[in-house]
Order: C-alpha cells, then structure tokens, then sequence
C-alpha cells in the first residue's frame, strides 16, 4: 500500500556483490521481512491468512538458493525479521511483521494473547526442511 517495490532477486543481487567484492566473507541475510498494517483484516477462523508473507518469504529465499547453489555464493544462512509481532519505532503495533500475531486489544499485559499465523507453519515446516519444501 505504501507503492514499496518488493524485489526478492537483490538478495541474489547483494550476494554477487559480496562474492565479487569480498570473496572470501561469509555473510547471513538477517532482519529480512515485511510490515503490514491493519493486518488483523486477514484474520480468518481465527487466524491472520498471510499468503502475501508467505509469498514474500519464498520468493527471497528462492533467489538466495540460486546464488549460493548456482553461482557459489558463501551465505550462511537467513534470519527473518520478527518472529513475533514487535513494536516497531514510533508505530505501535501499527504494523505487524511477525509469523505470530500479538493480541493488543486488551491493555492487560498479561492477556496478549499469541495467535500463529498461517505464515508460521509455512516457515516451521520451510525451517525444519532446511529450505526445501517452500511450496
């Protein structure tokens, strides 16, 4: 909404750079993700259907895999950015980044309650096949 291009090949594009300029360092994709706000519109039988994480996620890991397996590229690995839903400078929760939604609606500390997006079991099953079942 914010018009943001989203453009997973520069994960391949910063790899090349990297092999090309410092060949011999190793390096991780961290913090990669996405923050959308009002996400609480895809809620769903009482789950956030976040396809469009999902597909965000795939499409990046996808194009690291290509430069480390076609081209050589030493990454080590990725890091998303907010397992949970975090409190983003001066946003609130105004924008949520996590596979896990915050309930923020009740003031009462104790009772945010944790809710796994569909996001979650895509990337626990993506994490334990260690990449390779994203579909």
């Amino acid at each position: 909404h914010r018009g943001w291009e989203i453009y997973p090949k520069g994960i391949y594009d910063f790899g090349m750079k990297i092999k090309k300029e410092c060949p011999d360092l190793p390096f991780f994709i961290s913090e990669n993700g996405m923050g959308v706000e009002n996400e609480q519109r895809f809620l769903k039988d009482g789950r956030i259907e976040d396809d469009y994480r999902i597909n965000y996620h795939r499409d990046h890991i996808k194009e690291m895999e290509n430069a480390i397996f076609e081209d050589g590229v030493d990454c080590l690995g990725y890091i998303t950015w907010g397992p949970i839903d975090i409190l983003a400078s001066m946003c609130n929760m105004d924008k949520r980044y996590g596979f896990v939604y915050v309930n923020r609606t009740n003031k009462d500390l104790r009772d945010m309650k944790r809710i796994p997006k569909k996001s979650y079991q895509w990337i626990k099953k993506a994490f334990e096949s260690n990449g390779a079942d994203l579909d």
